[in-house]
């Protein structure tokens, strides 16, 4: 399986009172393509910190981070902008639709936003029938469910095609049946899609539907288990 994403020594540090605070002290991780990586770890951990790091929407304080053969902790604003609208796809806890536009009119913002060069409503209907939604898409967030709601911010988080999705505890506020929904959805996009997604949890009942689970401890790497070859290795 080959990679898509690759990190090398990810350090990042904040400034407290009395010196820094080191909140990821050396990461190293592997993203395979076309597959879901879980990022386990307790709330303070650094894991979403990194998925911001990987993500393009913040910089290292020290190390690389090579997506599609670039390094880009070293890419300025503008590139890393460019990569964000283009390339990859964000899916938060809290949804963030736009309360003010249907299911429909959310995905398709998305489109707006990266420029994107097919069909519009064509592409919107697509990714709400692959999350369940298609019969849904001119009701307004106020009118949808929680798990509705995170269908939607999925469909719009693929709309444009990226290499690769990053979802920051997707599941946090939701039931774990409706959870383990999304996570189903997940699945069913990489095998259609062919994306690449990397989430955060700290369920550990989703364990065992990541392909490639690291779970980071006090900014650090302190397990990494892969679950369809069947091992585990630690560090």
């Amino acid at each position: 399986m080959s990679e898509i994403l690759k990190t090398i020594g990810v350090k990042r540090s904040f400034p407290v009172a009395g010196g820094l605070f080191w909140a990821l002290k050396g990461i190293d991780i592997t993203v395979p393509e076309s597959a879901l990586t879980i990022l386990k770890g307790r709330s303070g951990s650094g894991k979403t910190t990194l998925l911001n790091i990987i993500g393009a929407l913040d910089t290292p304080t020290e190390g690389q981070v090579f997506f599609d053969g670039t390094d880009i902790a070293k890419a300025g604003e503008s590139e890393r902008e460019k990569l964000r609208r283009k390339k990859i796809g964000y899916i938060f806890q809290s949804v963030a639709l736009i309360p003010v536009m249907s299911a429909y009119e959310n995905v398709e913002y998305a489109l707006r936003l990266a420029n994107f060069k097919g069909n519009y409503k064509e592409r919107v209907m697509e990714c709400l029938r692959l999350v369940g939604l298609s019969k849904r898409a001119s009701h307004m967030p106020e009118e949808l469910s929680g798990g509705e709601q995170q269908r939607v911010a999925i469909a719009r988080a693929i709309a444009h095609h990226p290499k690769i999705i990053y979802a920051d505890e997707p599941t946090g506020a939701l039931d774990s049946s409706t959870s383990l929904q999304v996570i189903a959805i997940f699945k069913e996009l990489i095998e259609k899609e062919g994306i690449t997604i990397v989430m955060t949890t700290h369920d550990p009942k989703l364990m065992d539907y990541g392909d490639l689970v690291y779970e980071i401890g006090d900014g650090e790497i302190v397990s990494i288990r892969r679950n369809q070859e069947g091992e585990q290795a630690n560090e």
